[in-house]
């Protein structure tokens, strides 16, 4: 009995903490993401005088950006991985092999890592779309910079 409760907990623990993570992962992604594209869009070339300054206040925090993309499947990998061995445990201390219940078990545990690769995709298409847009104002900053010098 008391194995039994403790594995609901670590079950609850594994839906709500990765999945938790995950869905976190991907508001922040989101909100990032909206927030250098309003940037992008009200920045002046021209209020910059260095390229560098210009470039460290483009790429702001595009490599978190980059991070969730790079670890979000991981993420869902580990909630997994989790979930196999708790399938695992659970047919053990029944001490059956119910076909069933490995199935469904092995299927819950398979929706973590299709969650880490829901938030990862569109979080490197995000990061890709960042980075064409500083390089595109960096090449505009660069054009700007050549004519003034001719």
């Amino acid at each position: 009995m008391k194995t039994d409760g403790l594995l609901a907990y670590a079950e609850n623990a594994l839906d709500y903490g990765v999945m938790g993570t995950l869905i976190l992962m991907s508001i922040v992604t989101l909100w990032l993401f909206i927030e250098r594209m309003m940037f992008y869009k009200s920045v002046r070339i021209e209020d910059y005088d260095h390229r560098d300054n210009l470039e460290l206040d483009l790429t702001d925090n595009i490599n978190i950006i980059s991070a969730i993309g790079t670890n979000a499947p991981y993420i869902g990998l580990l909630g997994t991985v989790v979930g196999i061995m708790i399938t695992f445990y659970t047919l053990g201390d029944i001490g059956a092999v119910d076909t069933k219940k490995i199935m469904i078990g092995l299927a819950l545990a398979l929706k973590a890592t299709a969650m880490g690769l829901i938030v990862a995709m569109p979080a490197i298409v995000a990061y890709t779309i960042a980075l064409r847009k500083v390089e595109r104002i960096l090449t505009k900053f660069d054009v700007t910079q050549d004519q003034k010098s001719s």
